[in-house]
């Protein structure tokens, strides 16, 4: 079976997710919580606890079903960030959110931070890595959390710096994920535990690449044997600058309609989950995506 052959309806395989079992009968929402004084849409801004914890309610009321906690930016060129900040940065969050009733996933690729916060309550992993750091596998590998394997070529500080290349951008992209993929259930990680993330902006050029992932975006997530559900999907492109290059909006924060728009963009060709900064945006948009799709079924039957 190719990824071609799955049909448009066929619903991803849920997603063990620590104290959650994430079910696609509709796309879900993860809203973006970055703890850093350097990301490139909100750097700074909810770096004071409290601060945060009134971002991540705030989101709650909006209808999110999954909060992803960074605290390392990964923009182009960012900086590495010290283990000991990072673990400063997203402990106390992780901590004070364990009880909000959705999923709390965290944004590293570090080992320890991945440890230290499935110890503090968090649910899935979100390695912009792939699980490919010495150390990884083996933090990940005896929990429940969920993982999320995403594609990146380079490095946050060279990916879009140096000349980015590929011989088909969809293909190369599916290689990746499949063999990250084989790896970690090599290692003795369920199926059920892991989803895929084309990794949109991370060593892609703004229109050729990324644009031809978004079109063909189930082709991207590796190929599930017979008789098996697809791999769920996360897609990442709220406010990024892939968005600006057509818009022409060269802040991050004009780019909220756009963001919108590409999300439902991503769901219509299989995204499971969108990662998002602007939440109630996105959940009203889907409702609306969601009631057409319902009345297009109920008028085929």
């Amino acid at each position: 079976m190719s990824s071609t052959d799955l049909s448009r309806d066929a619903l991803p395989e849920p997603l063990i997710c620590g104290r959650f079992t994430l079910r696609f009968e509709r796309p879900l929402v993860m809203g973006i919580l970055n703890v850093t004084p350097d990301s490139f849409s909100d750097g700074g801004r909810y770096i004071v606890r409290d601060v945060a914890m009134r971002q991540a309610q705030k989101m709650l009321a909006d209808g999110v079903d999954i909060i992803d906690i960074g605290g390392e930016s990964t923009r182009p060129g960012a900086p590495p960030v010290p283990l000991e900040e990072e673990l400063e940065r997203v402990l106390p969050v992780v901590e004070a959110l364990a009880g909000v009733g959705v999923p709390l996933s965290i944004d590293t690729y570090k080992p320890e931070v991945m440890r230290a916060a499935l110890a503090a309550g968090a649910d899935l992993i979100n390695d912009i890595w792939g699980f490919r750091r010495p150390g990884a596998l083996e933090a990940v590998r005896d929990s429940d959390c969920g993982l999320c394997v995403m594609h990146m070529l380079g490095e946050p500080q060279t990916m879009q710096r140096s000349e980015i290349d590929y011989a088909d951008v969809v293909g190369d992209v599916r290689a990746f994920l499949q063999e990250r993929v084989q790896a970690l259930q090599q290692a003795g990680i369920a199926r059920s535990r892991i989803s895929v993330d084309p990794g949109f902006g991370f060593g892609k050029a703004a229109r050729e690449h990324n644009y031809a992932l978004l079109a063909r975006l189930r082709e991207t997530a590796p190929r599930p044997a017979v008789g098996q559900a697809p791999y769920p999907i996360l897609a990442g492109m709220s406010r990024k600058s892939m968005l600006g290059a057509v818009t022409g909006r060269a802040q991050p924060a004009e780019r909220v309609a756009a963001s919108v728009a590409a999300a439902v963009c991503a769901v219509e060709r299989g995204a499971a989950i969108v990662r998002v900064h602007d939440v109630a945006e996105t959940v009203d948009a889907l409702k609306i995506w969601a009631a057409v799709r319902d009345a297009e079924n109920a008028a085929r039957r």
